[in-house]
């Protein structure tokens, strides 16, 4: 493990956390060193491979596009653990280069470690909860490293999949799934018998694997859909609209099984299916039109929004929010607008944001808390929980700021005539209720 991995590792995994407002994993490794490939689905690009690492017990090492790895970045992308892999759009003789990157790989798993690679090769400018089609590599990097140790040592595959409720919301969530592995070792005689089919199969095994992992939509075009039965049903993965009894694990479950539902449909729709998606784009234009979201018409509804005890908890919070402005907000325009401008598509945005900000915002709170600490003649141990504090300064701000969204659009909302939207949601969740299996 190189030292500055190790060194950084808890400083990546609390902006993790606070990025995050929950995080599960289900079926963890149990091994950090383990000689295991892991292919995962490429959900948000750069927030990943991060979620991963920091919340699975496995070390890992990372297989990354090579067009990130300039002369400024390569030294800390080779310290952060991460390998470059070639495409065919970056220009040069990508067998040859990759031949040397599949050594290093070889290296690392006869050496007891782990790689994390991306089969898709590429991340959704909109997310989308679905698996685009997977390559060869991990599968043929897997038995490169076997021939190269003359299949002395064991090597698995397994499939990790990371299903966001929206990967950049901050304060949103994230459930890790990690799939039993498959070892390579068992397919020594099919492989030396015909490579080529083995690979075939294992990576249509993979692509299985890495699907029972996420909730995968065959339809891309259903991804609305899919989204919008969610929200009515008040279940499953939408970060906004949810039955807060229900973990994260039943909501995953539950997204995982629509979409399976709405798989078997491909070929021949129902026509009550389509009256269903028709109905639900109608009713969520509506919505749109008039700039409100169904989850503050359903609190309507419900009559679950407090307002009072929303007010407290503002006042409460609203010292140490002083407090996350003035040690954060500079520092975070500064981040904002440097990403948005650098970064044309937006998914890359969340996680530069997060690890930008971790180390924008050290700089900028170091020098303030140690001139703090120096004119309010402190310890040296008070100044360290005071800079620990402003994270949570920082989670203030953002929980206020919520809020007083929610409670500008809560306001809005009892002035509003929304007896028509009542009646629609109403005759929605009933037609969802008949159609929908309860999974």
């Amino acid at each position: 493990m190189r030292i500055l991995y190790l060194l950084l590792f808890p400083f990546v995994k609390l902006a993790v956390f606070l990025f995050y407002k929950r995080i599960v994993s289900v079926n963890k490794p149990k091994s950090i060193f383990n000689r295991t490939i892991y292919a995962g689905n490429h959900a948000a690009s750069f927030m990943d491979p991060l979620v991963v690492a920091t919340n699975n017990k496995a070390v890992l090492y990372f297989m990354t596009r090579s067009d990130v790895f300039t002369t400024f970045s390569k030294p800390f992308l080779w310290a952060f653990h991460m390998l470059p892999i070639y495409r065919q759009q970056d220009g040069v003789d990508t067998k040859e280069k990759n031949a040397e990157i599949f050594q290093k790989c070889t290296d690392a798993l006869a050496a007891k470690k782990n790689l994390l690679i991306y089969p898709e090769g590429l991340t959704d400018d909109v997310f989308i909860r679905r698996l685009k089609p997977i390559k060869k590599g991990a599968v043929r990097i897997g038995f490169i490293a076997l021939e190269a140790t003359d299949w002395k040592e064991k090597v698995y595959i397994s499939a990790v999949g990371c299903n966001y409720t929206y990967p950049n919301a901050m304060r949103s969530e994230v459930l890790i799934s990690n799939s039993d592995s498959i070892c390579l070792n068992d397919y020594r005689a099919e492989y030396e018998s015909n490579s080529y089919e083995v690979i075939t199969n294992l990576t249509a095994k993979v692509d299985e694997l890495m699907k029972a992992q996420i909730t995968h939509i065959e339809r891309e075009d259903w991804s609305e859909f899919h989204e919008q039965i969610m929200i009515i049903s008040n279940k499953g993965m939408n970060y906004l609209t949810y039955d807060k009894t229900l973990t994260l694990e039943q909501r995953w479950k539950y997204s995982k099984n629509l979409a399976n539902w709405l798989n078997t449909f491909n070929e021949t729709i129902p026509h009550e299916i389509e009256n269903l998606k028709w109905e639900l784009s109608t009713y969520f234009e509506k919505l749109k039109k008039v700039e409100i979201l169904d989850c503050d018409l359903k609190a309507k509804k419900d009559n679950s929004y407090n307002g009072f005890l929303n007010l407290i908890a503002i006042i409460a919070l609203l010292p140490f929010a002083i407090l996350g402005v003035f040690h954060c907000y500079l520092p975070y325009r500064f981040v904002k607008n440097f990403v948005e401008k650098k970064f044309k598509r937006s998914v890359f945005w969340g996680s530069t944001k997060m690890i930008l900000g971790l180390f924008i915002f050290s700089l900028f709170n170091v020098p303030i808390v140690i001139i703090l600490t120096n004119y309010l003649n402190q310890p040296f141990w008070i100044g360290l929980i005071y800079f620990v504090a402003i994270s949570f300064f920082w989670l203030s701000f953002v929980s206020i700021k919520l809020k007083i969204n929610q409670f500008v659009r809560m306001s809005k909302i009892k002035r509003m005539d929304t007896n028509e939207l009542m009646k629609m949601r109403q005759i929605l969740e009933e037609r969802i209720q008949q159609i929908v299996p309860k999974f």
